[in-house]
């Protein structure tokens, strides 16, 4: 029996994708080799690329005036990327702090230039997004990026932030893209690794507006400047092709479920029947995000008596259920609830939690 897996990234995959891989592995097409093994300068191959890149513009209705890129590196990587290709000779960009990802990021960039915090939720331990209103932009920043959803915090933007001026905003999304629908055009980057919600680690995709291309710093390597991977179709070097391929399945199985207002529907449901637990334990478990930016992909909570903690692992693994442990940095649990996970994952989650309170409570 394939266990109930709660991880936050590499995370877990829709079961008809990789029924359908295992199908293919070692003959894909008729070819007489599996996809890993073959050319991706190949007609067979270009297929697969060229479908995958089709499906997500479809999903996410990507505009046409961006381009979608197929990179490697991560999003980690996208820390370093981002100012090198978009800094266009300005010494200064913004960001917003709202947890771990968007620190590491901050930290990164000021490698490049001058990273303005214009607003944060520290004061709370990230436990919120702070409101527009309240941040401090920079009318001569680059650019301006946010994290729409901390993996490890559990927090996300509901709202796009609304840009006055020409300083276009920048998103790592990574932990919750494709989960909804998003409007593409409010952004003039956005980026996301592929271990979440499209498919395995080693892929990272880039969506990036066409007029903000062509300004990547001198010393970018050429495999990470978008302009010309942009201009090789993402295919400079050599991309990370079974990666590739089963982020294509993934996609289709994404439309079968009928798109991201229909995944969204579901990912609604998981989320309430998961924070309903917690909140209806008497204090037993507790989530300390402000409501309103609770996120519905990562659930991070606490027990009232930590030195459970271990039991709660312990026991909840020979349950089947797997990959609950928090991120060191905050401690405590965290349920990954990402597209593949099904209701009656998270059905048997709050059964497991609800009994593990009456036995320990």
């Amino acid at each position: 029996m394939r266990a109930y897996n709660f991880s936050a990234g590499p995370a877990a995959l829709p079961t008809e994708v990789l029924q359908q891989a295992q199908a293919e592995l070692l003959d894909f097409k008729d070819t007489g080799m599996s996809v890993m093994e073959m050319s991706h300068r190949g007609g067979v191959f270009m297929e697969v690329a060229r479908e995958a890149e089709r499906d997500f513009r479809e999903l996410l209705n990507v505009p046409a005036n961006y381009k979608v890129l197929f990179l490697q590196g991560g999003g980690k990587g996208e820390f370093s990327l981002v100012p090198l290709n978009l800094l266009r000779g300005k010494s200064r960009a913004d960001y917003v702090n709202t947890g771990l990802w968007s620190s590491g990021a901050i930290k990164e960039a000021g490698k490049y230039c001058e990273a303005a915090t214009i607003a944060s939720s520290d004061d709370k331990k990230f436990t919120y997004v702070p409101p527009q209103d309240a941040w401090k932009p920079n009318k001569d920043a680059a650019f301006r990026h946010i994290c729409t959803n901390e993996t490890v915090h559990g927090v996300e933007y509901f709202w796009t932030p609304e840009i006055d001026d020409d300083v276009p905003l920048v998103a790592d999304m990574s932990s919750h893209i494709l989960s909804r629908p998003m409007d593409v055009s409010k952004y003039g980057c956005i980026y996301a690794g592929a271990q979440k919600n499209i498919g395995p680690s080693g892929l990272t995709i880039v969506i990036v507006r066409e007029d903000l291309l062509g300004h990547a710093h001198p010393l970018t390597p050429s495999v990470f400047d978008y302009t010309q991977q942009a201009a090789n179709d993402w295919m400079l070097n050599t991309p990370p092709t079974f990666a590739v391929y089963l982020a294509g399945l993934t996609f289709k199985w994404l439309k079968a479920q009928g798109g991201l207002s229909a995944i969204e529907t579901k990912n609604i449901a998981k989320a309430k029947l998961l924070y309903d637990c917690i909140d209806n334990s008497g204090g037993f478990y507790r989530n300390e995000v402000a409501v309103e930016n609770r996120s519905r992909m990562n659930v991070p909570f606490f027990l009232r008596d930590e030195s459970l903690n271990a039991k709660f692992l312990e026991t909840s693994l020979a349950a089947n259920l797997a990959g609950l442990k928090g991120h060191k940095a905050i401690g405590g649990m965290r349920a990954s609830v990402y597209n593949a996970i099904s209701f009656e994952a998270v059905e048997a989650l709050t059964q497991f939690m609800r009994e593990f309170q009456q036995r320990n409570g």
